[in-house]
């Protein structure tokens, strides 16, 4: 509806600049009046199927130890998208989790916008993804940089960024070979909707 409104309010607005400037009228009566609002559109969630077939494409399963040591980078990026559906985190604060943000294995520390902190649990997944990054990968990354507090690094032993959490999905998504837009809000709307179907409030 918003949409409508607003495309009929250009062309009655075009019609009153024509008629001033023609001199017909001396003053646009519709200068003022502003378009409606379009509602924001929230990114359609994915199913369980695709999320696991996501998963699995951005890296080994955690309980595969012979994976697990043939492709490191992967192992990262299995961790991030694992904590990412298993928190609702959005990609901001996955970026900026720290190694003392992990709480205990199965709470983890997170500041929002505004820097508003909140305590969330982990699900048993992401822990096992978590717990194999930090033990097979990170000290090795860690060991290429200066010290550094950030819990998700890349390959230079720094903090990942937010474009690169963003490649790591699109490059997922691209192996999985599913077939729509799928970005990390796509992950957060996914688990509230997971959630929501679960029985969850």
């Amino acid at each position: 509806v918003a949409t409508s409104v607003a495309r009929v309010l250009a062309a009655v607005r075009g019609f009153h600049k024509f008629l001033v400037l023609e001199n017909l009228i001396e003053n646009d009566v519709t200068a003022a009046v502003k378009p409606p609002k379009s509602p924001r559109r929230l990114p359609k969630a994915i199913s369980v199927n695709e999320i696991e077939q996501l998963l699995k494409a951005a890296g080994p399963d955690p309980v595969e130890t012979s994976a697990l040591a043939s492709d490191v980078i992967r192992v990262r990026d299995r961790a991030i998208l694992e904590l990412l559906y298993a928190t609702g985190a959005r990609v901001s604060e996955v970026v900026n989790i720290d190694i003392d943000d992990l709480v205990d294995p199965e709470i983890i520390r997170l500041f929002g916008k505004g820097s508003k902190e909140r305590l969330v649990p982990v699900g048993k997944y992401a822990q096992a993804a978590l717990q194999s990054y930090l033990i097979r990968v990170r000290p090795s990354l860690a060991a290429l940089a200066k010290g550094t507090p950030a819990l998700f690094l890349n390959q230079r032993g720094t903090r990942l960024s937010r474009q690169s959490i963003w490649q790591i999905i699109s490059d997922a998504a691209t192996t999985s070979k599913i077939d729509r837009e799928v970005s990390p809000h796509t992950f957060r709307h996914s688990f509230a909707t997971h959630l929501l179907e679960g029985g969850a409030d």
